[in-house]
């Protein structure tokens, strides 16, 4: 089932990315905290390294300014991750967060099948508001599009 607006953030452990790689359990990324975390299919795939991931960046300060931490999450490695972070110049504390097995995506209900790309399960493109631990806004692109996931359109439609 689908993780829905009003539901509590699955307890999941991610391994996020900072000098080093680190394990951290989601109750840690999310209580007591605001927070945007928005997945992409796969780092270093186009629509995510040329739009996705770069409109976080372009707008990271914003986020900060209304005390909103940003998470950036993918089925991929830690060092993939790591290496995209890099060449990306992700700012410090847009925190990369590795989903290596799936096990997170599986637990919001928001995976997808990408073997056709020979890619294997992956994640729907997809941005969440949460407070405190609480989904409070959720938005999950159709396959192939990259409308409302976009650092622009959460912006515009998170609460004042």
């Amino acid at each position: 089932m689908t993780i829905q607006t009003g539901d509590a953030i699955p307890e999941i452990t991610l391994k996020r990315i900072r000098e080093g790689v680190e394990t951290v359990d989601t109750p840690t990324l999310f209580q007591g905290h605001n927070a945007v975390l928005f997945a992409v299919p796969g780092a270093f795939t186009p629509t995510c390294s040329e739009r996705h991931l770069p409109g976080f960046i372009a707008h990271f300060d914003e986020f900060r300014k209304r005390g909103i931490d940003v998470y950036c999450v993918s089925v991929n490695d830690p060092f993939v991750m790591q290496a995209w972070g890099k060449s990306q110049e992700v700012p410090e504390g847009l925190q990369m967060l590795a989903d290596g097995n799936a096990d997170f995506t599986r637990a919001l209900g928001l995976e997808m099948d990408a073997s056709g790309y020979g890619m294997g399960v992956r994640s729907k493109r997809y941005a969440l508001y949460a407070e405190d631990g609480v989904v409070r806004q959720l938005w999950v692109e159709s396959p192939g599009e990259f409308n409302v996931s976009s650092a622009e359109h959460v912006l515009e439609n998170l609460p004042n």
